[in-house]
């Protein structure tokens, strides 16, 4: 098992030379993306029953500093993490067959070569070992969907590009890095571990502070204020969209909130200082301030981009709350949103693909000329709201377990609350894409259909996947479980 370790996380950027060399032959160069991607989640999926079974396999690769060591291994939240950014992989590449050709995109050879590094950064967080690994690939995931961020090359994506490396960087140097080097002098280490290693090392007002930092260090988890990023980086292509919001970025920000409140702090240290709750009204509070901002746009992708900020915040709530439902509920979350959010980009993708239409006040009777993807549309916005049975009703349950559990009840009023300002957006969407006649012939409105088959076929796949996981979360709750003790 531990010889899959290593195999996994090389084996993305072995495609990259390839993808490279590749670039006048674009079928092929597709074809080593899609094979790599199956390959690489096949063997994630190897994997699932020695760690099911509790074991973790393990790989050091070097040892920097004296004690210190870029070093991997596999637990379930990890786990979790690769099996969701693997499949997705496989799936957004079929996805972007479809739209970087449909929409002429240029340096496209250039897009699936840093993709493949992308997924690789992903990777090596999802295993890292310690927090200096961690610190070291979430880095390099910030440095290599930077190219992907600027892909059009135009004034915006610059601004765009610098308002990302801006945020990211400077959140992870001066906040993050300064938590980890913290932890360091307080504990002499810095490795994952079951509880956590802060207790006794620490008092309940130091431990606020620390927490506080990792928190808003870890930009990518884009608890406000730290979320500005994020929908400027929407004037990138949409399968990097859907890269960002739900195959990596944003994912490894709230994945890593999660495995530090768990193998640093420890659920205990959380509960009993008071950090955890502490910092789970600062959640509670980007999880409303995010919907009343996603309420107020028109542009379609920033309307998702402000639901992402929204939406993570539940996991982040997951690991405040520090309790067994909390951290089943944000574990979940990770998967349970990544299928819901991805398979939105990519209708959004569609939609501008198949009509040039980008603002939710173009889109009257769009439904009727694109009803596949408008129904898969459908899918993931309610998965948002957490209608059963969708997705995200399974994961949003156990969040309000663990809110009810913990006896906060203002985060109980949010996580019912926030549906409905979920559905305030999303439902007109819905409402005018099928229920309004289509805008035809006015203004030069033109006749169009679905998008290129490879775009609407991803999509399709990802919506099923949204109903499938409501009847079927057995095997990531498993997963989950194990953070905590079992069931």
């Amino acid at each position: 098992m531990s010889a899959l370790l290593p195999a996994a996380m090389l084996l993305p950027l072995v495609a990259v030379p390839l993808i490279v060399l590749l670039d006048r032959y674009p079928n092929r160069r597709e074809a080593v993306s899609l094979v790599t991607g199956g390959l690489l989640f096949a063997l994630v999926v190897a994997l699932v029953p020695d760690v099911a079974a509790g074991g973790r396999p393990a790989w050091t690769l070097a040892e920097p500093l004296p004690g210190i060591a870029l070093a991997f291994e596999v637990e379930p939240l990890g786990l979790i993490m690769a099996l969701v950014a693997s499949f997705l992989w496989m799936v957004t590449t079929v996805y972007s067959i479809g739209y970087m050709r449909g929409h002429h995109e240029k340096h496209q050879t250039r897009f699936y070569a840093f993709f493949a590094i992308a997924i690789a950064s992903t990777i090596g967080a999802a295993f890292a070992a310690n927090l200096v690994t961690l610190f070291v690939f979430y880095e390099a995931l910030t440095l290599s969907t930077f190219p992907l961020v600027t892909h059009a090359g135009t004034d915006e994506a610059r601004r765009a590009g610098r308002t990302y490396l801006g945020v990211l960087i400077g959140s992870s140097i001066g906040l993050l890095l300064l938590a980890i080097a913290w932890t360091w002098n307080l504990t002499g280490s810095v490795t994952f571990t079951p509880g956590g290693i802060l207790a006794g090392h620490a008092t309940d007002g130091t431990v606020l502070v620390l927490y506080a930092l990792f928190l808003f260090g870890i930009g990518k988890a884009a608890l406000m204020p730290l979320h500005r990023w994020l929908p400027a980086a929407m004037v990138a292509p949409t399968p990097v969209s859907a890269l960002l919001h739900a195959v990596a970025v944003v994912k490894i920000g709230v994945f890593s909130v999660l495995k530090v409140s768990i193998y640093i702090f420890g659920p205990a240290l959380l509960t009993s200082s008071g950090a955890g709750m502490a910092l789970a009204y600062v959640a509670a509070t980007t999880i409303l301030l995010g919907s009343l901002v996603a309420m107020r746009q028109d542009n379609l992708k920033r309307l998702l981009a402000y639901s992402t900020v929204s939406q993570l915040s539940y996991i982040v709530l997951g690991a405040t709350l520090a309790n067994a439902w909390g951290i089943v509920g944000g574990s979940l979350h990770i998967v349970m949103h990544a299928f819901g959010k991805i398979t939105l980009f990519f209708c959004a993708g569609a939609i501008l693909v198949a009509s040039n239409k980008t603002r939710v006040s173009q889109l009257d009777g769009i439904g009727r000329r694109m009803p596949w993807t408008l129904g898969a549309f459908t899918v993931g916005a309610l998965s948002m709201v957490g209608v059963p049975p969708l997705a995200g009703f399974v994961s949003k349950w156990y969040l309000l377990l663990g809110s009810i559990t913990a006896e906060q009840y203002f985060v109980v009023a949010v996580i019912i609350v926030r549906p409905l300002l979920n559905a305030a957006y999303f439902v007109p969407i819905i409402y005018v894409a099928f229920f309004r006649p289509p805008a035809s012939g006015v203004h030069g409105e033109r006749e169009y259909g679905e998008a290129p088959l490879p775009m609407v076929a991803a999509l399709v796949a990802t919506a099923v996947l949204t109903v499938t996981l409501f009847f079927y979360p057995d095997w990531a709750l498993a997963l989950a479980e194990q953070l905590v003790g079992g069931p």
